[in-house]
């Protein structure tokens, strides 16, 4: 089956091994091994119905690309469903390394933080590519809206909606409402929307040992991008990555390099919406075992 989806562009291969990377509900993807010298390649296999995201990410990696941004993963090729799989299917380069969430709690602290001032670094050299409005990316920004405010305010109201819909607690959404409005301002200080990764947590950058210490090989995942407030992006990370860790925070910026005055405040704001959305995401797959812990963070940021 892989020697058939991989024909067009290794008419020769012959496959030696197929390891399992992940499998989940959008998409599943396989590590292909070949008899020979030839280097591994990656299939990420798509049901049908999530055909978008394969036509995003393929965008959005070639876009990174033709910025010079990454090191991302390199699209080979890509097929729709009329084959023997009947699935569409996307061929790309195996990046080394492997996930930083894999071996973050057996590093040091000194090559724990300066991973993470190369992350933000990588994260800073994402937000150099422009974009024209805010809102989701698929392969163009879908529902634009022309201000930050305009896109923030919607999706707070949005994720508003989903959390009561999922039973979420009302005084709590009062809180968030609450906070939001006093911090509105906040929003319009971001005059231009960049390209976000939106999801730069440790399991999507990898990381390798070379020469004695750690550098990150590379990151992954782009199904999540948007076009919005480069802090977005440092908020995520650093509400699902840093947590309470002063220290790679610390190197998270300073990799990052120049940030605005308000940056702190921005970000607070943006972690509670990342926070509001996690929940929504949890409740809305039936998760509930992650509930509880997110709430207390939305307490602690909207006290």
């Amino acid at each position: 089956m892989a020697e058939e989806l991989l024909r067009p562009i290794l008419p020769a291969a012959s496959v030696g091994e197929i390891v399992l990377r992940t499998g989940g509900e959008l998409s599943t993807i396989f590590e292909i091994r070949f008899v020979g010298a030839a280097e591994p390649v990656v299939i990420k296999i798509y049901d049908d119905q999530w055909r978008w995201k394969q036509e995003k990410e393929i965008y959005v990696y070639q876009l990174l690309q033709q910025h010079g941004v990454g090191p991302v993963p390199a699209v080979l090729h890509h097929g729709g469903a009329d084959n023997a799989l009947g699935r569409c299917y996307t061929v790309m380069t195996m990046l080394r390394g492997q996930p930083l969430s894999a071996v973050s709690h057996a590093l040091d602290r000194a090559s724990l933080w300066e991973i993470y001032r190369q992350i933000g670094g990588c994260m800073a050299a994402v937000h150099q590519i422009p974009q024209g409005a805010y809102g989701y990316l698929t392969t163009r920004v879908l529902d634009p809206e022309p201000t930050n405010t305009a896109y923030m305010t919607r999706q707070f109201r949005k994720k508003l909606r989903e959390y009561a819909d999922h039973g979420g607690d009302s005084a709590l959404a009062t809180a968030i409402e609450a906070k939001v409005a006093r911090q509105a301002e906040l929003l319009g200080a971001c005059r231009h929307a960049v390209l976000c990764h939106n999801d730069l947590h440790e399991g999507n950058v990898l990381v390798a040992g070379e020469g004695g210490g750690w550098q990150v090989s590379g990151f992954i995942d782009v199904e999540n991008a948007i076009a919005a407030d480069p802090l977005m992006d440092v908020a995520k990370t650093d509400y699902y990555s840093v947590r309470d860790d002063q220290g790679k925070r610390e190197a998270l910026c300073d990799g990052y390099g120049t940030l605005p005055a308000d940056w702190s405040e921005r970000v607070g704001l943006y972690r509670l919406y990342h926070a509001l959305e996690l929940w929504d995401w949890f409740a809305s797959i039936g998760n509930t075992a992650p509930l509880e812990s997110i709430t207390d963070d939305i307490r602690r940021m909207t006290a």
